[in-house]
């Protein structure tokens, strides 16, 4: 099912009146902090793509990205690299490999780590990153998880859902591509298979087991076949403690 037909059929919110909120948005929440814009980790991907297009809309060069990779597929950087030249968005490579292979043995000396776990370990290294890059130059970080991707937990606890700002997460996937395609991104960055990157070949869709248009129209509609609504479900309710504020012991 296409994105866009989702969003026929749904008759839900308009792109353009998106991208105007989001902007009046992002300006309330930076001029509130005393901020001097944000800070986006550039993927190459289209969330990030579409964050750092509304933040130069509104904050020219006060918008900065970052480009972050840590044994990374090369063209990932390169997809990231032309989407700032798209945008005239001022940006900076930081290679955090050498980091995460400084890191990860001594982690390893403590205890063995999944593949999860290593996979997980880039995402907050280049949380970490984002953070002291914006603490340094007066910005706040922005997020780029949308909707669907927090219903089911598909994010890094701690890695890409620590920010001060979450711009998309109201947006279903299917809207943050009708939002690119308003704010005119290129079609290899909106048709491109979303991926966090976290190792070789690694695919959202592929690692999730069903498609962003089934789990769009499900959140949407409660549509879907069995299997996709099992998993969702299931994916969830196994991810309802990265969604919830950290329990506290009150004495």
């Amino acid at each position: 099912m296409d994105g866009a037909n989702i969003l026929d059929e749904a008759n839900i919110r308009h792109p353009e009146k998106i991208t105007a909120y989001m902007e009046k948005w992002l300006v309330s929440h930076v001029e509130k902090a005393g901020a001097k814009g944000i800070v986006v980790g550039l993927s190459g991907g289209i969330d990030s793509a579409v964050v750092a297009a509304v933040a130069v809309r509104v904050f020219k060069e006060g918008a900065l990205g970052l480009i972050l990779p840590c044994h990374s597929d090369p063209s990932d950087a390169s997809d990231a690299v032309m989407v700032a030249g798209h945008l005239n968005l001022p940006y900076k490579t930081i290679d955090l490999t050498p980091a995460f292979d400084a890191l990860a043995p001594a982690i390893e000396a403590a205890a063995p780590m999944s593949d999860m776990a290593r996979a997980n370990l880039k995402a907050r290294l280049r949380m970490v990153t984002l953070y002291s890059v914006a603490q340094s130059t007066s910005r706040l970080v922005c997020g780029t998880s949308n909707r669907s991707e927090w219903e089911v937990g598909y994010f890094t606890k701690h890695g890409d859902s620590a920010s001060d700002l979450l711009p998309l997460l109201d947006l279903l996937k299917c809207e943050v591509r009708a939002v690119a395609s308003y704010l005119g991104l290129p079609d290899f960055v909106i048709k491109k298979a979303p991926t966090a990157g976290l190792w070789a070949g690694q695919t959202d869709e592929i690692e999730m087991g069903f498609s962003y248009d089934e789990l769009d129209k499900y959140l949407l509609t409660g549509g879907g076949t069995p299997d996709n609504v099992r998993r969702i479900e299931d994916m969830r309710t196994r991810s309802e403690h990265k969604r919830r504020p950290v329990p506290t012991c009150k004495i």
